[in-house]
């Protein structure tokens, strides 16, 4: 019991500084052998497993950099990739729609030859020929082009349904 009572008049503040002086002096003599084993050449594992941790981790920079220098090599053939495909696109569209036209155009200028010959044409023929142009006419509008070649013959075709409206099909 005294034992205890002894232990109750310990001046914990004086020992508190003394815990401190005595890490910092461990600190210490364990910096002053790291110094001399690196001077005489000696590895420890403690001193090897932080070099290799220092070794991993500019490793793993050095990959991180060539990764990022690959995504932005990867993202500009992507760009230019994208560019390649929308041109392409564009190229498509702008043939789809010349042929869409030429078809169109084909198909009234036909029609209106058929009219001309007087060859029989029933009133479903006319009015699809008719549905034909004012398509034909709505995607020239949206590109942009003119109509100069089948205005003629949709006059006659016109001219031919009035005529064939009255006389009664």
């Amino acid at each position: 019991m005294n034992e205890i009572m002894e232990l109750t008049k310990i001046d914990y503040v004086s020992v508190f500084p003394a815990v401190l002086a005595l890490l910092a002096g461990s600190k210490a003599i364990l910096s002053l052998f790291e110094w001399l084993f690196h001077r005489l050449g000696l590895e420890t594992k403690w001193m090897r497993q932080r070099r290799e941790e220092h070794e991993l981790l500019i490793q793993t920079s050095q990959n991180l950099t060539a990764l990022q220098k690959q995504h932005v090599h990867d993202m500009e053939k992507s760009d230019r990739r994208d560019e390649e495909i929308s041109a392409d696109i564009k190229k498509l569209t702008r043939m789809f729609v010349d042929k869409e036209i030429d078809d169109m155009r084909w198909e009234s200028n036909n029609f209106a030859t058929k009219v001309s010959e007087g060859k029989p044409c029933n009133k479903d023929s006319f009015k699809h020929c008719i549905h034909i142009y004012e398509k034909y006419e709505q995607i020239l509008a949206e590109n942009g082009f003119e109509n100069g070649e089948v205005e003629i013959s949709m006059e006659l075709i016109n001219d031919a349904y009035v005529r064939k409206m009255k006389e009664g099909f």
